[in-house]
């Protein structure tokens, strides 16, 4: 067993915090009832990591509350804390997977990655683009694409019965990104070499903005079908297709470049997100929890 430095502190009884206001055990959102940000407070990512449990007890017990906006007061991984054994602290981080590598939006990650995990950064450097322009370029997509998903509730407003809007945009949303990368291979089939790189570039910023609100209604859909008595079970599964369709992705990005180049990963992603679209078609205008009612 490997040697470990001595705990000094107590881990909290975060029983009483079972009860929540939002349908969720243990997630609790503290409403202004006034307009302003949305701020989430999560501890117990680990099992083993219990000190922001401490704080999430310290602002419970304190009865903190927003001024403006809401507040949302979240532990996270509770089986796994359940778990704490002070003699192996290792064994409860978590039980059958790391949040830390399973949080991602969904299981249009593969689409992306069959082009971006291999093909694109082969393809700019191949252009004579350096490791840090590379890397930066990436990085700020990424960026870009975070700040546009945090805007999609703006692009795609909620409906009153939280799905006869999302359920349309869902659908839109897909074929729109599907016709992206096939748009992009085939400019780049007739543009000038020359212009090579500035259709890439243009397109994967196009493609970022509607990967980012499919992502983020993907995301909404599964919890609201899911209703409060099933949420962790079905948010399981749905992180258990995003992980697999990132894996077959990264690799397809490998085989697919070796194979025909970037247009080669570009149809590959087609592919990916055609059938996205078309599995979205199959999307419920209802929740089973109001079907049953």
């Amino acid at each position: 067993m490997p040697e470990h430095h001595p705990i000094q502190i107590q881990p909290p009884d975060i029983a009483p915090f079972r009860a929540s206001n939002t349908g969720v055990d243990y997630v609790h959102v503290l409403d202004s009832g006034k307009p302003g940000p949305n701020v989430m407070v999560q501890a117990l990512t680990h099992g083993n990591e219990f000190c922001g449990a401490l704080a999430l007890e310290y602002l419970f017990r304190a009865e903190v509350a927003p001024v403006r906006g809401k507040l949302t007061l979240a532990f996270a991984n509770v089986a796994a804390y359940a778990r704490f054994d002070f003699d192996d602290p290792d064994a409860s981080r978590f039980i059958d997977e790391d949040y830390n590598r399973v949080w991602a939006d969904d299981a249009l990650f593969g689409a992306r990655d069959v082009w971006f995990v291999v093909g694109l950064p082969v393809f700019l450097y191949a252009n004579g683009w350096t490791f840090a322009e590379v890397g930066g370029f990436l990085a700020a997509w990424t960026i870009g694409y975070g700040a546009v998903q945090g805007l999609a509730h703006r692009i795609v407003p909620r409906s009153a019965d939280g799905l006869s809007a999302e359920v349309p945009a869902a659908r839109l949303w897909a074929s729109v990104l599907a016709a992206i990368p096939i748009a992009i291979a085939v400019v780049l089939g007739t543009a000038p070499a020359s212009a090579a790189q500035a259709v890439v570039v243009a397109g994967l910023a196009l493609f970022g903005v509607a990967f980012a609100v499919n992502s983020a209604l993907h995301s909404y859909l599964i919890v609201a079908y899911a209703g409060s008595e099933k949420v962790a079970e079905d948010v399981g599964f749905y992180y258990a297709a995003n992980a697999t369709g990132r894996l077959a992705g990264t690799l397809l990005s490998g085989l697919l470049y070796q194979a025909g180049g970037l247009p080669a990963c570009l149809l590959g992603s087609f592919a990916m997100l055609a059938c996205c679209a078309a599995i979205s078609l199959a999307l419920p205008a209802r929740s089973a929890a109001a079907a049953r009612a």
